[in-house]
């Protein structure tokens, strides 16, 4: 991509280019509606929406970036956070927390000041980060020793570990207590009593080679597996019965899903968004196919509006031959704005 491209001209091709796949459904059409450019270099990871107060925590590597989802602009940020890959945000507390890869440890933060509130232990090079309200819960899911930290939100003390049998990918809970979590080198879902702090279930991933983003329909028991081969994998999260799989584009790393339009989207680095829609809990379609940009392949949804958020920036040439990732051009970080275009909707 190149920075000389206007960003009108990107607009309009990104919006003409949402296609929809089935053409006799109603769902929602989506488009990339705006383009924020914060800047700041260095990679980035998953980032998490806190709805209340219009604020996206998005990580950084070595800090977290702070954007008013109002303006689009930078509002803040959390330093030291060494390796950081996720933000989970414990709002009845006040109190975020960042795993922080490289520091084995997961740091706590105030939701109003910023302000760093301890450091605490983890595992080996924690990863996804996920907030169990009915617990008080944090679970930090270590990718090096196949294990999740369970932490307690309100002592900010680890409590113990869990082994969980597999190099852990994204992970999700229902507030309920409950969680699961993607075993990337198993092609597995784990599902874990949080608390009973043990896994309770190691379910199939039918079809799917490296599960890395996974969203959750918490009313109708269902989770949806992003994976490495170009699939989404649809499970009942509590048999572990495989209900559905679906195509979907390369190289993702995350997923959402919205309860409103019953609709599940998988980011992917090849500069596609796939939306895929769920008619009733057995039936499901892809429905649209958006381009995003290269690189695009996190993504976070705030549910009060509805809105989708993407990160990504601008790639260097890639060495011939090589396998290592491109390089990144200064100044180039972005966040791809996408939400619903107005018009009908299928309601369930």
């Amino acid at each position: 991509m190149s920075r000389r491209d206007p960003w009108g001209a990107r607009a309009a091709a990104l919006a003409l280019a949402g296609v929809a796949l089935s053409a006799g459904a109603f769902a929602a059409n989506y488009e990339v509606s705006a383009l924020w450019t914060p800047g700041g270099d260095g990679s980035w990871d998953y980032l998490s929406v806190d709805p209340a107060a219009h604020r996206l925590y998005v990580t950084r590597s070595t800090h977290v970036l702070i954007i008013d989802t109002n303006t689009g602009q930078g509002v803040g940020d959390i330093a030291d956070t060494p390796g950081a890959h996720g933000v989970a945000l414990a709002q009845d507390l006040g109190r975020g927390f960042v795993s922080a890869g490289k520091a084995n440890a997961a740091k706590a933060f105030d939701l109003v000041s910023g302000k760093t509130l301890a450091s605490i232990p983890t595992g080996n090079k924690p990863d996804s980060i996920m907030y169990d309200a009915k617990t008080h819960l944090v679970v930090a899911f270590n990718g090096h020793d196949a294990s999740a930290t369970l932490i307690d939100a309100r002592s900010l003390a680890a409590v113990k570990p869990v082994p969980l049998g597999g190099s852990p990918e994204s992970g999700r809970g229902d507030d309920l207590g409950h969680a699961w979590v993607n075993l990337e080198d198993r092609n597995e879902l784990a599902a874990i009593d949080l608390e009973a702090a043990k896994v309770t279930g190691h379910w199939p991933l039918p079809g799917c080679e490296g599960p890395t983003g996974l969203a959750l329909d918490v009313a109708h028991h269902r989770s949806f597996s992003s994976c490495a081969n170009r699939v989404m994998v649809i499970l009942d999260t509590q048999t572990g019965r495989k209900i559905a799989s679906l195509p979907i584009g390369d190289r993702t790393d995350g997923a959402e899903f919205d309860a409103a339009s019953a609709d599940a989207y998988s980011a992917n680095g090849d500069g596609t968004l796939t939306v895929v829609h769920e008619s009733d809990p057995e039936h499901f379609s892809v429905t649209q196919t958006l381009q995003t940009a290269r690189g695009a392949r996190t993504i976070a949804l705030d549910p009060t509006t509805h809105t989708l958020y993407l990160p990504t920036a601008h790639f260097g040439p890639q060495a011939a031959g090589s396998k290592e990732k491109p390089p990144i051009l200064p100044g180039t970080f972005e966040v791809l704005v996408v939400k619903a275009l107005p018009g009908p909707t299928t309601a369930r």
